[in-house]
């Protein structure tokens, strides 16, 4: 697992967030990662339009990759924060978890996040 912020990115002023569903994803990951959010103590929100219904602090995409080994699991979970209103990076963050390290899509999310935001 690894995370990066960009140079000078102030996570701790984010308080607002839209997590954008990618258009592939027919297993609700988008709603997973705002779920987490707000248990982080956040408000989230996700869609499946680009652009936020309101203005918001950040935008999250993400990028989910899954494999079959006697079932379908998560092997690795992108996630990028942007700037709500310019678009620009501000962190990113993944994890890979081959089969026998497997976690569930929520504990992907959770460790992802959980990276992300502490540092």
């Amino acid at each position: 697992m690894q995370s990066s912020r960009a140079p000078g990115a102030d996570l701790n002023s984010l308080k607002t967030f839209y997590v954008q569903r990618l258009p592939s994803d027919t297993r609700g990951i988008e709603k997973l990662i705002a779920a987490r959010l707000n248990m982080m103590g956040f408000s989230a929100v996700s869609g499946d339009t680009p652009n936020p219904p309101a203005r918001v602090d950040a935008i999250v995409t993400y990028q989910d990759k899954w494999m079959w080994d006697m079932t379908m699991y998560m092997i690795k979970l992108d996630i990028q924060i942007h700037n709500g209103g310019t678009g620009l990076a501000l962190a990113s963050g993944e994890s890979m978890r081959p089969s026998l390290e497997r976690r569930s899509p929520e504990g992907m999310v959770e460790e992802v996040l959980g990276d992300i935001f502490k540092k």
